[in-house]
């Protein structure tokens, strides 16, 4: 298997796709011909995502991972939605060409857009790779600007105002969370619940409802490769929603792994956020608060709700490799990034920063 999540692979065993149903169902959707070469991208941890090599074209393939029965995170029915209303105002996405209901053609939902080609920034790029400082500042801004855009975004006019339901969104995340942490515990890990609890007990006001992607990081931007500061495309919409933007300023902070972090958080770093010239995760929302014109109290309560979602998505994808549903090498330890994100969390809390 390839270490590198960005060299498409032969699909994992257990997770091939049926070639002859899918040749068929793209001749008669999208008119093509050949009998499209398939191959896996081996990064990511949700929607498993494929590439197609096709009578000269590539496209992507996204698809809930065998064995998950979290609807509400692997409906990829949602994210082609997002996509495919999206398209006439917003430009930095992969245009969506299908989506497909039937799981008699590949066994499960699954829908086909563009290949959008560029440079996407890993957690641990070659040091030939690494941007300098300055460029990695201007990159980072640059992320940080196209996040203020994307809340930005007039959900009117894409035809995205009811898509969520912004009023007690915040109420809503925390409680919803909470079920799926205590739905997929499988190991006793006191920070979470500690987590949990307090961010029960401390919910702040909401500060209004926009789109919100709610995965905006590093590795889910496309970088022009003749201009790393310019952002082509954002990718990996399956959790959008309306709701309130500084729950999702929360979960990108969660991920901001900073270089005077301790050693076990920066070991798992989600992202090259540890690279000189990143600002901090207090620096990333002064920024995100001058490009969008919000206000950033209660940065603690938005941080802690990132490193706890972070925390349950991971403790559920380590329940379905522990039952079997999944062979990936990469889950079988996420139960000990549960236990450092829980770690993290308690620690912002009793010292009250980010």
């Amino acid at each position: 298997m390839s270490s590198n999540p960005d060299e498409v692979i032969a699909p994992r065993k257990g997770e091939e796709l049926n070639v002859e149903n899918l040749q068929a169902y793209l001749r008669e959707k999208l008119g093509l011909r050949g009998t499209p070469e398939i191959r896996q991208f081996p990064g990511g941890f949700s929607n498993l995502t494929y590439l197609l090599r096709i009578d000269g074209n590539e496209f992507v393939l996204r698809r809930p991972p065998f064995g998950a029965n979290i609807k509400s995170a692997h409906d990829v029915r949602r994210e082609y939605t997002v996509l495919s209303h999206l398209q006439p105002v917003y430009s930095k996405i992969p245009k969506p060409l299908l989506y497909c209901d039937d799981d008699a053609v590949i066994g499960a939902p699954f829908y086909v857009m563009e290949r959008v080609k560029g440079v996407i920034l890993r957690a641990s790029p070659a040091p030939a790779e690494r941007p300098s400082p300055p460029e990695m500042r201007r990159i980072a801004d640059s992320l940080i600007e196209s996040f203020a855009e994307l809340h930005a975004v007039d959900i009117n006019a894409a035809g995205l105002a009811d898509f969520g339901r912004a009023e007690g969104y915040v109420r809503r995340q925390i409680e919803g969370w909470t079920r799926r942490y205590i739905k997929a515990r499988t190991d006793d890990v006191p920070e979470i619940e500690r987590a949990a609890q307090w961010l029960a007990d401390n919910l702040p006001p909401e500060s209004g409802a926009s789109l919100i992607h709610n995965d905006y990081k590093y590795d889910n931007v496309v970088l022009n490769p003749n201009n790393l500061t310019e952002i082509v495309a954002v990718l990996d919409w399956e959790m959008a929603t309306v709701g309130d933007p500084l729950m999702d300023l929360g979960s990108s902070l969660g991920y901001w792994v900073q270089a005077d972090d301790p050693e076990i958080l920066r070991r798992v770093a989600f992202g090259p956020t540890i690279l000189p010239g990143n600002p901090t995760r207090a620096e990333f929302a002064k920024l995100y608060a001058q490009k969008s014109g919000r206000s950033v109290d209660d940065l603690v309560f938005y941080y802690v709700y990132g490193l706890f979602k972070l925390a349950v998505i991971g403790q559920q994808i380590y329940k379905r490799y522990k039952s079997g549903f999944s062979k990936d090498p990469r889950f079988a330890h996420l139960n000990h990034v549960v236990r450092v994100l829980g770690q993290t969390a308690v620690r912002a809390i009793e010292r009250g920063e980010i």
